[in-house]
């Protein structure tokens, strides 16, 4: 699911191909979208976006496509949530979005929690404090019956996982070079001089991060669709 031209699949595009997956795709942003039955997938995997997930007078499809995040998760899809993508998780396991103690966009460290229970293969992932990007200025609660994986310096709500199928996470280990780029060039207005938002060329130099960051999605990627 892809929301704007300019938030596609990044990285998470060469893993599937790597891996032979077929991938299929319903883009809100074209007149001629359409949503698949869940019966036909496999995985669905949600990407992020500008708008909120309460702005549905400015984006009518927000409510089929809740409306089919949720139909997934009832019927145990295997789901990844990025961003806007894990908030329209969060809402539709029934927790609330609400703006974030302090907007965040840049190349920041995400530290994980102490999480004595199945996700410990997640946090592993995240032993070393790696650093990623984030863009975002809202923030999901994390759901009942979830634990809080993920921690930043400027957001405690991070990453969730449900039933061990659906996972979301608030930031975008996906991008590639280009990708940061194109945010810049379609939501450069975001940027301000607050404490955890970087400029512009402290966001192009933080590109060498990328590789790092989709060696980690890559083994995520592996633990939640080739298993």
């Amino acid at each position: 699911m892809q929301h704007v031209p300019f938030e596609g699949l990044g990285y998470i595009e060469s893993w599937l191909k790597e891996n032979q997956h077929p991938i299929s795709a319903t883009r809100f942003h074209e007149s001629d979208h359409q949503l698949p039955h869940p019966d036909d997938i496999d995985a669905l995997i949600i990407m992020g976006g500008p708008m909120g997930v309460y702005d549905e007078a400015l984006y009518p499809w927000l409510k089929p496509e809740k409306a089919f995040i949720s139909d997934c998760i009832t019927r145990q899809k295997k789901i990844l949530g990025i961003c806007l993508g894990a908030q329209l998780i969060a809402t539709c396991l029934g927790a609330d979005i609400h703006t974030a103690p302090h907007k965040e966009i840049g190349w920041f460290p995400v530290q994980a929690n102490n999480n004595p229970d199945k996700t410990y293969w997640f946090t592993d992932l995240f032993k070393d404090n790696p650093v990623v990007f984030h863009w975002h200025g809202d923030q999901f609660r994390i759901p009942e019956g979830c634990a809080n994986l993920l921690n930043t310096g400027a957001n405690t709500n991070q990453a969730f996982i449900y039933k061990e199928k659906v996972i979301a996470i608030q930031f975008h280990l996906e991008v590639e070079r280009v990708n940061v780029l194109q945010m810049l060039d379609n939501c450069g207005s975001d940027l301000n001089s607050s404490q955890y938002v970087q400029g512009i060329e402290q966001l192009v130099d933080g590109t060498r991060y990328c590789v790092s960051a989709n060696q980690i999605l890559r083994r995520l990627l592996s633990m939640l669709l080739n298993n």
